[in-house]
């Protein structure tokens, strides 16, 4: 069911830090025209609360344990296809962009623009307007003047599978083959063969490796 102007805006949070779901959860509760219908901070958890609790609009951060924001997109799309998504991330990089709108976001956010534009923009992918961040937009157009008439590198991890991103966030972070086998709940035979593939496509030997090439690709915080 559609807002309409005289009903509210249904908003969903995924976030894995508690304080910032809490802080935009009060954001948006002291404005009339939204409500909160639930958050979590957990993006493969959230596919289901999302299809159980009918929102109009997905509020999603990119970097998460396990299933990052990006590889959400696509679940949350097939169990919720009338939903909008707006990105509140710290990544401004116009990889992180391009990727989160081929995915099917509506919107881009950084999470330094100022707390107004949230709800600038979740009222803009509600119309069906696509949104993207005054600042975030400033980046893309910089990078494009940039770039000198050449294509821009791709990202190393474009060609990885959903699967195999999560088990490269649990490999970055140190987790051996056991403890991913049982996070994801696959075989330890499946796990060391996800290794395999991930270190022959990203050219990686080491665990140390694969967290500095999570971090400079933005899907490992320090």
């Amino acid at each position: 069911m559609e807002a309409t102007n005289n009903t509210k805006i249904r908003v969903f949070l995924v976030d894995d830090q508690a304080m910032i779901r809490a802080s935009l959860k009060s954001f948006l509760t002291q404005r009339e025209r939204f409500e909160v219908v639930g958050s979590s901070g957990d993006a493969r958890r959230a596919v289901d609360e999302i299809a159980a609790v009918h929102p109009h609009v997905v509020v999603l951060d990119i970097t998460m344990p396990g299933l990052s924001g990006l590889d959400a997109i696509p679940l949350i799309r097939k169990q919720s296809p009338k939903v909008k998504i707006v990105m509140l991330t710290h990544h401004e990089g116009e990889t992180f962009v391009e990727q989160a709108l081929r995915a099917g976001a509506e919107g881009y956010l950084s999470k330094d623009s100022d707390p107004s534009e949230l709800a600038l923009a979740i009222e803009a992918v509600h119309r069906g307007d696509p949104y993207v961040s005054p600042r975030v937009a400033a980046g893309l157009v910089g990078a494009l003047r940039g770039r000198g008439g050449t294509e821009a590198s791709k990202s190393r991890l474009a060609g990885l599978t959903p699967r195999e991103r999560e088990v490269f966030q649990l490999l970055a972070v140190g987790k051996s083959n056991k403890e991913i086998a049982a996070a994801l709940n696959m075989s330890l035979g499946t796990a060391k063969k996800h290794r395999e593939n991930l270190q022959r496509k990203l050219a990686c030997n080491s665990a140390a490796e694969l967290a500095r090439l999570a971090i400079r690709e933005g899907l490992l915080e320090i």
